[in-house]
């Protein structure tokens, strides 16, 4: 078992259904699943390009990375329909815990100037988006061998009945939120 679903299980869960008075440990907010998306756009149709960012991605996550397509043909934005447009891959469980847990205490902190994460990224279901500018931040990439710096998209999924629950959540999980000054 993964060292942050132990701790969620024995410490956090308890201790959020204490706080929000629920009645059953079912209510209490939990994350369901973890989607990293990282968009390539136009470099999508050069293979060697995607096979080095599907290598990269499969390092970072632990598995392998599936291709998305373009829904739609877009001039302006020089797409053809089901030409390849970037790479997702979605994390449950134990691979989820660790990749959280990698993520928290690992890759976040060796951002540059990096102050914490926005609260504004709930959607009013209680997921939490983010994006990442450098994908190179995770330790498992190697650096020498990346020829471009790409970003990527992380939305945690949550089963909340609220944003709050969602944001106590994370924060419990040691994720690091900027501190919100009232003037």
């Amino acid at each position: 078992m993964a060292r942050l679903k132990e701790l969620f299980t024995n410490e956090i869960k308890p201790n959020l259904k204490q706080k929000f008075g629920y009645k059953n440990q079912y209510m209490v907010p939990e994350i369901k699943k973890i989607v990293l998306n990282m968009g390539l756009g136009i470099d999508g149709n050069d293979s060697k390009i995607l096979k080095s960012s599907q290598e990269d991605l499969a390092a970072i996550t632990g598995q392998k990375p599936v291709v998305t397509k373009f829904k739609k043909s877009i001039s302006n934005f020089k797409t053809r329909k089901s030409t390849n447009a970037g790479l997702k891959v979605t994390l449950r469980k134990n691979k989820m815990y660790e990749f959280i847990d990698r993520l928290v205490n690992i890759a976040l902190p060796r951002i540059k100037d990096f102050r914490g994460l926005s609260s504004k990224g709930f959607d009013k279901f209680g997921n939490y988006t983010f994006g990442i500018k450098e994908h190179i931040i995770f330790p498992e990439v190697n650096f020498d061998k990346v020829e471009k710096i790409r970003g990527l998209d992380i939305t945690i999924v949550i089963k909340s009945y609220r944003k709050e629950d969602s944001f106590e959540l994370l924060k419990k999980l040691n994720f690091p939120f900027l501190n919100v000054r009232s003037n």
